[in-house]
């Protein structure tokens, strides 16, 4: 298990490299940002000395290796059109995308693991097709038409909610549920498959001849053994919720990491944009790695493996 660990753990560091090449790259061939930050009618000369000054005018490897070493030094540079530490402008916009993840995760895990293990329990029933409407709805809607509707409906016509910002508990009930609701799905149809296949096993079949009733039968054994599944797409899922918060934020005014990468890439900020993917990249990585350390605590065979295959 050692060994499978420290393997996955240089993968995760050449995947954060790779991103972080692949975008330092793309963003500087996407323009010049020196031409939005000079005054209008700037000679050339004056941009011609804003951009070495900014340090854009040195090729772009020498500008990627200054960059590493810059990071090497826990420094994630300055903006380029704010001018501010860049550490300051992110850690502003963390506790937003963070308070609005954790909801939306807590709504999706909170409700699609719980109807993922009724409909598959009640297989057949009154009870699965109450509840898989839920489960296709939650699936088949973008997270920013659903945001509209809820504007439209909780915002504007009921007025029960606020609309935009993030000045009280009430303003993240809706951009929580608009970016829950895939992930809620995608839980409820993953618990519900992976409970299925439990019960149909000759263990659980054994276990209920002994007179232990379901309910027990599902928490204590079922749900262990078949957790493996849930565990990963958890990972992938809170992943998935900090990317879906550039567009969920965006919809609904939060002041968060994701509105702040859309008004970077706009202003070309590349700094800060820089830092953002960074900062995701590795969340995604430790988000893996967690689930894969999970994995031996779930199922010991894993440990016995070296892991999981």
């Amino acid at each position: 298990m050692t060994r499978y660990l420290l393997g996955r753990a240089a993968q995760s560091v050449l995947a954060v490299f790779g991103v972080m090449a692949i975008v330092f790259v793309v963003m500087r061939l996407s323009g010049d940002p020196t031409l939005l930050l000079v005054p209008e009618g700037a000679t050339r000369e004056q941009v011609d000395a804003l951009r070495a000054q900014l340090g854009f005018d040195r090729p772009i490897p020498v500008q990627f290796a200054d960059y590493l070493w810059t990071l090497c030094r826990l420094d994630l540079g300055e903006s380029v059109v704010q001018r501010l530490p860049v550490w300051r402008i992110v850690a502003e916009r963390i506790p937003y995308t963070g308070w609005l993840a954790s909801t939306a995760l807590a709504i999706s895990v909170g409700i699609g693991i719980p109807v993922g293990v009724a409909t598959a329990v009640w297989r057949g029933t009154l009870v699965e097709r109450a509840l898989m409407p839920l489960v296709l709805v939650g699936q088949s809607m973008p997270t920013f038409w659903s945001g509209i509707l809820l504007i439209m409906l909780f915002g504007v016509g009921l007025g029960w909610l606020p609309t935009s910002g993030a000045d009280e508990w009430r303003s993240v009930v809706m951009p929580a549920i608009a970016l829950g609701g895939l992930s809620m799905a995608t839980f409820a149809r993953i618990t519900r498959t992976s409970v299925m296949e439990e019960l149909g096993k000759d263990y659980v079949r054994a276990i209920r001849a002994k007179g232990v009733a379901r309910p027990v039968v599902v928490l204590r054994h079922v749900l262990r053994n078949g957790a493996i599944p849930i565990v990963t797409i958890a990972a992938l899922e809170i992943a998935n919720l900090l990317a879906g918060a550039v567009i969920v934020e965006t919809v609904f005014a939060w002041p968060g990491m994701g509105q702040l990468a859309v008004q970077s890439i706009q202003a070309r900020d590349f700094m800060v944009v820089q830092a953002i993917v960074l900062l995701v990249s590795i969340a995604y990585v430790l988000l893996n790695f967690v689930a894969d350390i999970l994995y031996g605590a779930i199922d010991p065979r894993i440990r016995l493996r070296g892991g999981p295959r």
